[in-house]
């Protein structure tokens, strides 16, 4: 039985359209919470596939959140180990951080339905699936694109919205997992940064009702192709047992 895990920061932040893919193709899925979950178990290190899902704080608010070391630990034993690897959004800025690459703030919120441009190398990546399918972006934050990684996408607002590492990590700044059906959580969830940025829910309500066929549609193609890929990685051999029980 394949298992992943899926290291989660908010409740409703969740593998949102990516679970029922993962159920099909046989994986056996599980929730870790990073704040209050054990992550150095030897479950973490032997999953098949991890995922870093998005949240509110930032990939270097260590010294506010001190899980967020835990998770950096996880992630670099996992690129160690050349494991399938995929973060969304502050997943994403954390496997950035641990390649060595910065995280700033962009000094404006980017929240709202709108498409990806693809560089020269996404336009043969797993990502090209998208074309000009409008995706969810929910962040203030940015990552620069690691030494050795390929720089895949961005937008108008943030020139590095995806990267890739081999066939095996997959980073998006977007939140291409989240269900448009399910946006009345996010709304909720979010209503007070919401406010804050001045953005009107009915407005995110309604480009989320447009998007509820090509965007599941779209994010089901990248998905199959990059797991497609990423499960034929051959994994690094290593005698490190940091942290492991």
């Amino acid at each position: 039985m394949k298992t992943a895990i899926a290291i989660r920061h908010l409740h409703f932040e969740d593998l949102g359209m990516l679970e029922p893919l993962l159920a099909s193709r046989g994986y056996v899925v599980r929730y870790l919470d990073a704040a209050t979950d054990a992550l150095y178990t030897g479950e973490v290190a032997a999953a098949d596939l991890l995922i870093v899902l998005g949240g509110p704080v930032g990939a270097f608010d260590d010294a506010l959140y001190p899980f967020i070391c835990d998770e950096l630990t996880v992630i670099e034993q996992r690129l160690a180990r050349r494991r399938p690897l995929l973060g969304i959004c502050l997943g994403a800025q954390l496997i950035a951080r641990a390649l060595g690459a910065d995280v700033v703030s962009m000094g404006v919120k980017e929240i709202g339905y709108a498409p990806l441009t693809l560089t020269a190398e996404g336009e043969k990546s797993v990502l090209a699936a998208l074309a000009n399918t409008p995706v969810l972006h929910w962040h203030g934050d940015r990552f620069d694109i690691p030494a050795g990684a390929t720089h895949l996408a961005g937008t108008a607002v943030c020139a590095n919205q995806a990267f890739s590492v081999g066939r095996h990590v997959l980073a998006l700044q977007c939140h291409l997992e989240a269900d448009p059906a399910q946006i009345e959580q996010w709304l909720l969830g979010h209503a007070c940064e919401l406010a804050q940025a001045g953005i009107d829910p009915r407005a995110l309500r309604a480009e989320a009702m447009a998007r509820r066929i090509d965007l599941p549609r779209a994010a089901q193609a990248v998905f199959e192709a990059w797991l497609d890929g990423a499960m034929n990685v051959s994994p690094q051999c290593t005698t490190s047992t940091t942290h492991l029980p």
